[in-house]
């Protein structure tokens, strides 16, 4: 007869991570936070109060990642990950290159 581990969350090993976010290009926020071995992306943001700082950020809809990979917030945590949450786009980056290949394209009709 095997015997089976203990799933209790004492035995659990806490684990330390960074939760990131960037209001805007040049301002950072940061906070690191405690959690249980078997913590998912989530647990970290909540625990960082991450909502209560900024309240009129939806974090789930920009998306998450883990050190620059775009994960789910039910992704599992290790220790020393930095949690990302990303914001939203600000413009359409297709939109961008098309005016910017007009912009060239004018440029060299004119001669510059």
């Amino acid at each position: 007869m095997a015997l089976k581990p203990k799933a209790s969350a004492q035995c659990a090993k806490p684990i330390k991570v960074l939760v990131v976010y960037s209001p805007a290009a040049s301002q950072i926020w940061q906070q690191s936070v405690q959690l249980p071995e078997y913590a998912t992306v989530a647990d970290a943001i909540d625990a960082s109060s991450f909502a209560a700082q900024h309240p009129k950020v939806d974090w789930q809809a920009g998306g998450v990642g883990i050190l620059g990979q775009r994960v789910e917030p039910g992704a599992k945590l290790q220790d020393g990950d930095r949690v990302e949450i990303y914001r939203g786009l600000v413009f359409d980056p297709k939109e961008s290159r098309r005016r910017r290949a007009r912009h060239r394209q004018r440029q060299k009709q004119r001669g510059d």
